[in-house]
Formats: structure tokens, sequence, C-alpha cells
């Protein structure tokens, strides 16, 4: 349209703008067509950015019991029950300096950290598992909610580490061991795989959410003195087959250690187990080297657990539990859910 007597350069600049408002128009309905076009597609982008992002929180794998950590008011006699009685090997400790690790193989050992001031009859410091990524695990239970510290530390044997309290206050590390992890000769151990370590546990549920349902600790088996109840809960490492055994208290439910528990009382229930095949032939071979200097059992025995076992106790009454890796009977109370440890 052009309007009488109106200037053609005012004629002109009157096109243009008609022409570029309908380009708009034609742009703008593009836009949207296009937009509408490519929403289902952005709407699968997205589910699979999130699905990504769950995945990247997932729990590295936990492998197995990396070590147990101890007290010990006499270091030199705690030395001589390690190496001379247990068969382990001397080596420093990246932890602290003020430590001993007395290793059984390149990612196991017990470590024994001087008796502090104020530990009563307490001889536990922590349990600790081993896993392939301390970091990311870190991140996942800091993900989850748990307390974690900020960061992992990085130890001067390669290993990098961090710790944290389960339900009932007990301390528990969690190792990624070196890429290239020292080898260890030690030719006399009574063994050399630590398949279980336990300690005093008031409430299996609480202790659940942490290590069944947060973890993925599985089922391994349970039982008691007494078939009509339950004093023994073992659950394995969710990528291997190492095991945690709850040592249920029978007194009052809570945290901490009973005003009337015993140092004796509170050793059998904090303990490590050494898995071996045989274990009447480990027990003839250390009366043979006359290697049971210290306090033991009288002879070996079958558990409930239908496994053969004898039981040894350092200077301080940490009890170490020499343990066949498979039953040679009938287990009471339930049946083993999972299979063994392997040598």
């Amino acid at each position: 349209m052009r309007l009488q007597n109106t200037p053609r350069s005012a004629y002109l600049v009157w096109e243009s703008f008609e022409v570029l408002f309908m380009r708009s128009n034609y742009i703008a309905s593009s836009l949207a067509l296009l937009l509408a076009a490519i929403a289902p597609f952005a709407a699968v982008a997205q589910t699979s950015s999130a699905k990504a992002l769950t995945n990247s929180q997932a729990r590295p794998p936990i492998t197995g019991i990396s070590h147990l950590a101890t007290y010990a008011a006499d270091m030199q006699a705690t030395e001589r029950y390690y190496v001379d009685s247990i068969g382990a090997v001397r080596a420093p400790d990246p932890e602290n300096p003020r430590g001993v690790r007395y290793m059984l193989s390149p990612t196991q050992f017990v470590e024994v950290l001087p008796l502090p001031a104020n530990a009563g009859v307490n001889r536990l410091d922590h349990t600790a598992w081993n896993t392939t990524d301390a970091a990311s695990l870190r991140t996942y239970l800091a993900a989850k909610g748990w307390k974690t510290p900020a960061r992992t530390t990085l130890l001067s044997d390669g290993s990098r580490t961090f710790r944290v309290h389960d339900p009932e206050g007990n301390l528990v590390e969690f190792v990624q061991p070196p890429a290239h992890s020292r080898p260890v000769a030690a030719p006399n151990a009574v063994g050399h795989h630590i398949i279980h370590v336990g300690f005093m546990v008031h409430s299996r549920a609480a202790e659940d959410t942490f290590y069944r349902a947060l973890l993925g600790f599985r089922s391994y088996w349970f039982g008691g003195m007494q078939d009509n109840r339950i004093d023994w809960v073992s659950q394995q490492a969710p990528d291997g087959h190492d095991w945690l055994e709850y040592m249920l208290t029978s007194g009052p439910s809570g945290t901490g250690i009973p005003a009337n528990m015993t140092q004796q009382a509170l050793g059998v229930l904090d303990h490590l187990s050494i898995g071996v095949v045989s274990v009447p032939s480990a027990y003839k071979m250390l009366v043979a080297q006359n290697r049971l200097t210290g306090h033991t059992d009288k002879h070996t025995q079958i558990g409930r657990d239908g496994k053969e076992q004898f039981n040894l106790y350092d200077p301080d009454g940490i009890r170490l539990e020499l343990m066949d890796f498979h039953a040679v009977e009938k287990p009471c109370c339930s049946p083993f859910t999972a299979s063994d440890p392997a040598q």
C-alpha cells in the first residue's frame, strides 16, 4: 500500500519495515516450531544427565579388611607377640610415627599404637577396610549425608585414607592401597589373610543403617551361644568375602563401653581373625615351634558356626582367632548365605 503525496524515500522505509516485520513473525514462528520439535530430546538429555550424576555418586568397591588398630601398654611385649607367636613382619607406620605395623600381606596388617592416657579398659582404636577409590567413597558418603572429613589423606607409602564414625561411635577407616604395594615376606606367619574383625555392638539395627544400608555389606551368618538367641552377626564386605562381626552385648542399649566391662571381657569382643586351611595343623605347628608363650586357649575347638578355631591373646587382651576358611560341621542357628573367604 502507498499513500498519496508520500515521498518515495518514506515509502521505501515503510516497505522495508513491513518486510522486516513479516520476516520477524516468520522467524518467531519457526523458532517456536523448532523448540517444540526438540523439547522431547532435551527432556531425554536432561534425564540422562541426572542419571549420570546419580551414577557418579555410586559407591566404589569395598574389597575387604585392611587392618585392625590396637593400643599397647608395652610396645616391646606386643612386638614379641606379633613377631614371634604370630609370625608377622614389623614395619614402620606411615600414619603415626609412634605406631608400628605388623604385616601379614602387602594389604593387610595389625597396627599397634602406644596406649593413650585416657584409654581406660579400651584397647581398640579403629577397624579399616580396603577400597579401590578412597576419594570417591568419601564423596559418596558425604552425598548421603554422612559426616566425613573435607578430604582424604595421602600417606607416605602412597595409600590414601579417610576416617568416619559408625552409628555407635566406632572409628572406621577406609584405605586405598598404593598402586604398587611393596612385597611382604612373612614366611613364619601362621596365616596371611585377616578374614574378619569384630567389636562390641549395642544395637544391630543402628549399625545396619551404616554397614548394610549405606555401604552394602551382605549377610553371611548369625548365631549365638544358645540356639534361641543371637550373639554374633556377620556381614561380608560388599565386594569381597572378609566380614565384620557384630559382638552383641546383652546389657542396656546405648553406645560406649559399659561401666562394668572388664578389659579381659572387652578384648574377647574386640578381635581379629586369621584364616587358615586347618586350625589343628596350625596349632600343632605353633606348639612344635614353642610359639605359644602367652595367654591362649588350652586347645582347639569347633565353634557354633561349624569352623575349627583357636584363640590367642596379645599382652593387652585383644583376641586373635585362628579360624578355618571352611566349616567342618553344620553351623547352628542359620546357614551361611555367602561364599567363604579364600586363602
